[in-house]
């Protein structure tokens, strides 16, 4: 086990190793949810981890969303979301609004495939309805809560009364005495909007009260709670808007192109002016991570290695080229070790939280190895744990990151069937076309040559079995190796995946191009047995497994990055959780994990 360092003493949550689920909890639902998971719900999750036989539970951001309900871009680092306030819980004591309940639940059924998110609007105006008949005056545990939390509440909730006064612009379009915070005016709104400002305080308090509820369950059953903190928050934000000097409005932060992202990443959210964060003594920062942990053991901070450096767009440049034309910021690398881990000391010396970081993507050597220092797990993606300079193999088991937590899938990323049938093998088409492109190769001829047009799907080319040499894919692309060394990276980490895999799986019989059971079982034994101390899966995953998601897999995606659709942040899990508890799945799930000496 994993020497004990002086950021895991809580629990001695590192010197086991762990298994845990990944549940977005707009994902599941009960039978008394209103159209999507709600508070109450977690205690009903959390007997699912118990009873099969994992102890964390990992939980997307759970800030209130904007309007794309993307939870890593929230309009607060503090806020809740409100939607997940059980309104059932509120109705036993007003019995009356039982009928208006069941509204909600005949107008937005939990169940569908995806949530239809007009449902907010729904249970906000049931919300609204049962706060006109609160009286406040007397309540200890409201205005205690408003007393705790004055940092961020008083502006937040002005923040949102605000914004529905002016239609639900973004607070950077609102008139100059409300957008540059005049305090004449915004005393007067105060005034006039008194039980409007109670009201957005009032769900804040719901909220938390039902969150901590369920944390306090959870603590009972011995489930730990993951918490996921976005590292950026929404340009049209409350914090952004209440503090402007912690933010260089003109950037938007994203993601350099990559052989998976061709053009990169531009997810628009202000980078952040560390230098007049640490002038303010990081008490924005110290602020969130102490809110945060009233409700979780372990916290997530999602793209560490924006601690060390961000990729910085400027805000004009057209949206067509996404992560294209950003430099990094701080420009100059030597700065880069020294910013990452002065802020990540600040964390670490300022929340009881076990941190954990998402070190995933293109990773300077600075930010792996201050979290090896600091004791903080980085993540271990299956499909990506592998050795990428000398045989582009996937590793052994016993080879992963020991201070890591092994998956299978991300939220960003398709379920591992869906990779599996679709991506293992392939190379990303847009990169393909930008690299021709660049090296005056003829595009249409090469993909002709090199790939396998029925098994190319997605956006993704498939390798023929024929390119099974460098000689065989430089006849094809007629240039110099030196000309073509990055594409002939690409083809060797990527060619025969799906045979690699098969073999190291030690999987019987011809390589399936279908997830077969066994192909996916076996995914998990490697992962479960990992030397990695945590090991947190998917629900999706667990649930193809099971049998119960029918289909293409493909179809089950919670998120395509830098995309805006419907589909994204809105998919379920097609089973009530009092079913999924007893569901034959559950037994094979604590099998695995048991057996692969997890708890």
């Amino acid at each position: 086990m994993l020497k004990e360092t002086s950021k895991d003493r809580r629990h001695g949550i590192l010197l086991q190793k762990r298994a845990g689920l990944l549940v977005p909890l707009f994902c599941v639902y009960s039978k008394k949810s209103a159209g999507i998971g709600d508070f109450e719900d977690l205690k009903l999750l959390i007997d699912f981890i118990c009873a099969s036989g994992n102890s964390i539970l990992q939980l997307l951001p759970m800030n209130e969303t904007g309007s794309t309900f993307c939870p890593y871009d929230s309009i607060s680092s503090f806020a809740l979301e409100p939607m997940y306030i059980c309104l059932s819980e509120l109705c036993a004591e007003k019995p009356a609004l039982s009928s208006k309940l069941n509204r909600i639940r005949k107008d937005f059924p939990a169940g569908r495939k995806h949530l239809d998110y007009s449902l907010k609007e729904a249970k906000l105006n049931f919300l609204k309805e049962i706060f006109s008949g609160s009286a406040l005056d007397k309540n200890r545990s409201f205005h205690e809560f408003r007393r705790q939390n004055k940092y961020w509440i008083e502006d937040f909730a002005l923040f949102k009364v605000l914004k529905q006064n002016f239609g639900d612009k973004p607070w950077y379009e609102w008139p100059d005495q409300y957008r540059l915070r005049a305090q004449k005016a915004l005393s007067a709104f105060k005034d006039k909007n008194r039980r409007e400002l109670d009201f957005q305080v009032w769900m804040q308090w719901l909220a938390y009260r039902q969150f901590k509820a369920a944390k306090e369950y959870a603590l009972k059953k011995n489930v730990f709670l993951n918490g996921d903190m976005p590292i950026l928050v929404s340009r049209d934000s409350a914090d952004v808007w209440q503090f402007p000097q912690f933010f260089k409005m003109e950037f938007a932060a994203g993601a350099p192109p990559d052989m998976y992202c061709a053009k990169g990443q531009r997810w628009g959210m202000p980078t952040y002016n560390w230098q007049a964060i640490e002038d303010d003594g990081f008490t924005y920062l110290k602020r969130k991570l102490s809110f945060t942990e009233n409700l979780f053991d372990i916290i997530r901070v999602d793209h560490i290695v924006g601690l060390f450096r961000i990729w910085s767009i400027p805000y004009n440049d057209s949206p067509e080229n996404q992560g294209l034309n950003g430099k990094f910021d701080p420009r100059d690398e030597n700065l880069w070790p020294a910013h990452g881990r002065r802020i990540l000391s600040e964390m670490l010396s300022s929340t009881k939280m076990l941190v954990c970081g998402e070190d995933l993507g293109m990773i300077p050597p600075a930010c792996p190895q201050a979290m090896q220092e600091f004791g903080i797990p980085g993540n271990d993606v299956q499909r990506w744990v592998k050795d990428w300079q000398v045989k582009h193999d996937f590793l052994k088991p016993e080879e992963y990151r020991r201070l890591s937590v092994a998956t299978l899938s991300t939220h960003d990323t398709t379920n591992w069937p869906a990779w599996w049938e679709n991506e293992a093998g392939t190379i990303d088409e847009a990169l393909f076309v930008r690299k021709c492109a660049e090296k005056g190769i003829d595009y249409n001829s090469a993909v002709r040559s090199l790939f396998d047009c029925l098994l190319s799907r997605h956006g993704r080319l498939r390798w023929k079995k024929e390119i099974n040499s460098l000689d065989a894919l430089v006849r094809v692309l007629a240039q110099d190796k030196n000309l073509i060394r990055d594409i002939i990276e690409i083809y060797e980490n990527t060619y025969a995946e799906k045979e690699k895999f098969w073999k190291q799986a030690g999987l019987s019989g011809k390589m399936q191009e279908a997830c077969v059971p066994k192909a996916l079982e076996a995914a998990f034994r490697i992962v479960l047995k990992s030397s990695s101390v945590f090991c947190i899966n998917s629900i999706f995953d667990w649930l193809l497994l099971g049998g119960i998601l029918k289909g293409d897999p493909y179809d089950y995606r919670i998120n395509t990055p830098g995309t805006v659709s419907r589909v994204n942040w809105s998919l379920t899990a097609g089973i009530p959780l009092e079913e999924l508890v007893k569901h034959k799945m559950v037994k094979k799930m604590k099998e695995l994990i048991k057996s692969s000496g997890r708890k």
